[in-house]
């Protein structure tokens, strides 16, 4: 299955700059790499260009596609998906289109939204207020986001982590109910682990809204780290012909990440050549 590209995301490089990291990951092999803009600066807003620039240049100097961002809404306060004040909503929305600028200005595509304490629904809010909230800021976001050719990927997370979507299902109901076609699905190895269904027929419904996968695994390390079940992960993305990013996301502290990283690639080979 070589349709399948392997990236990392870069915030298990603790104290690493980005230079390092992309030299690093390109002489693994790794395709791609996947930017969490807090290791950068506490504030997307406070990237300035000069910063976007290199980070497009030293991944074109390292031979390495800039896949997207995620952790978006990680230590950024007054912002919040689904809360009752209608100008913390306007803030999240303004704060999802700088976001979107970013990733355009650095060369990526996909932007994942996970950010599980900032899309709760805060206790004594109504579950259907809170999702046409939701909906309102990602279609204005999303068409935004069409505009600079970059998608929305809203990402299924455990219910310990989030009490709004935790289901592929429910992100589906979500993504037909925004309606764009630049607002997709992600998906995490991690938080398919939490759900009963099967992992490829998990994978199998989000079928063409899947646009990415974050591959860990059930004990919060790298892909092959736990017991996750791998087959059915192959399965499931070779049944919907997935042609996107398998990016390691590392959920867990480690104390030697150059290891950890070099082993996450080795077993994600080994799983698509040998399933």
């Amino acid at each position: 299955m070589s349709m399948v590209k392997f990236a990392i995301c870069n915030e298990v490089f603790e104290g690493w700059n980005l230079k390092q990291v992309f030299k690093y990951i390109s002489e693994l092999g790794y395709e791609g790499v996947e930017i969490a803009p807090y290791t950068i600066a506490e504030k997307v807003t406070d990237i300035d260009e000069r910063v976007r620039k290199s980070i497009k240049e030293y991944a074109e100097k390292f031979g390495l596609d800039i896949v997207g961002i995620h952790w978006v809404l990680r230590g950024v306060s007054g912002v919040h998906l689904t809360s009752p004040d209608r100008s913390v909503r306007d803030r999240t929305e303004s704060y999802l289109k700088a976001l979107v600028d970013f990733c355009s200005d650095i060369g990526g595509r996909i932007i994942v939204f996970g950010s599980p304490i900032q899309r709760s629904i805060p206790e004594g809010v109504n579950s259907i207020d809170a999702w046409k909230w939701a909906v309102d800021i990602f279609r204005n976001c999303s068409q935004y986001a069409e505009q600079r050719g970059v998608y929305i990927c809203i990402e299924p997370l455990r219910r310990d982590m989030t009490n709004f979507i935790n289901t592929v299902d429910e992100a589906i109901k979500l993504i037909e109910d925004v309606g764009c076609r630049s607002f997709k699905l992600a998906l995490d190895v991690y938080a398919m682990t939490g759900v009963r269904e099967p992992i490829d027929r998990q994978i199998e419904k989000g079928g063409k809204h899947l646009m990415h996968l974050h591959a860990n695994d059930d004990n919060m390390g790298g892909p092959g780290f736990g017991s996750a079940d791998y087959r059915a992960v192959v399965r499931g993305l070779r049944k919907i012909e997935f042609k996107g990013y398998v990016s390691v996301e590392i959920l867990r502290k480690e104390e030697n990440p150059d290891e950890t990283v070099r082993i996450s690639l080795k077993n994600l080979k080994k799983f698509f050549r040998e399933y």
